[in-house]
């Protein structure tokens, strides 16, 4: 008897583990998208610095998933430690930020014109709620500019789920996680920047382009957007030479 329950005995002890393992990826993983969130959305800028102990106090969680998450976009670039071990958003260079923008042209604009030609009624709702969050921003006389931010990447990832690409997603997931925070430079310049910037009409371009299935002019609203952007945050000085 003892050689037959044995076996159980051992094994207990391992299952057990494996739960706590687990739990321990599971809050890994929401912290590190929390974070992703806020640096894609631009509601954390180039320069700031980020106190582990405060993220974890926010999130309710152990201090040792924030370091997990950390880890994580510290290895992708998204986010670096100072010689201090402090940890920070990282600077952009106007060359870094130059390459970027390039490569966002390219593969942007082809995720665009194919929700041109993919999308589904279930995107199109999307884009249009998102695209109003937007403008409710832009056109109130005291715009919220984190919500404002926030609405301008959703208005964006919607259009680029519509393409019904999925790995095309998470590829310029990874553009906007080192993009994101440089939008602060456009979008949180001042309420008047997002008033007449001209964010709000090449939004609402592109989004008639895809409803329509016009793929051609899905891509120049997008890259309409995306440039005009670009040419303000190189004239604000802000980029590093």
């Amino acid at each position: 008897m003892s050689n037959l329950s044995s076996p159980r005995n051992t094994e207990a002890p391992s299952a057990i583990a494996q739960i706590g393992r687990l739990e321990r990826i599971t809050l890994g993983e929401r912290v590190h998208a929390e974070l992703r969130e806020l640096l894609m959305s631009g509601e954390l800028a180039p320069g700031q610095k980020m106190s582990l102990r405060s993220v974890a106090e926010t999130l309710g969680v152990s201090i040792m998933p924030v370091r997990e998450a950390v880890a994580r976009l510290i290895s992708d670039q998204s986010l670096e430690v100072l010689p201090n071990r402090a940890v920070r958003v990282p600077l952009m260079t106007r060359s870094r930020f130059r390459e970027l923008t390039t490569v966002r042209l390219a593969i942007e604009g082809f995720a665009v014109e194919e929700a041109a030609s993919n999308h589904a009624k279930s995107d199109l709702a999307a884009m249009g709620r998102f695209e109003q969050q937007f403008l409710a921003e832009a056109r109130s006389p005291d715009p919220h500019a984190d919500r404002a931010v926030r609405a301008n990447k959703e208005l964006h990832f919607a259009v680029y789920r519509a393409s019904g690409l999925p790995s095309l997603v998470g590829i310029i997931e990874g553009l906007w996680l080192k993009i994101g925070p440089v939008l602060n430079f456009d979008l949180k310049a001042s309420p008047e920047r997002m008033r007449t910037g001209g964010a709000t009409e090449h939004h609402g371009r592109l989004v008639a382009a895809v409803r329509a299935g016009d793929r051609t002019a899905a891509r120049q609203a997008l890259v309409d957007d995306i440039q005009g952007a670009a040419d303000f945050i190189e004239s604000t000085g802000r980029l590093l030479d």
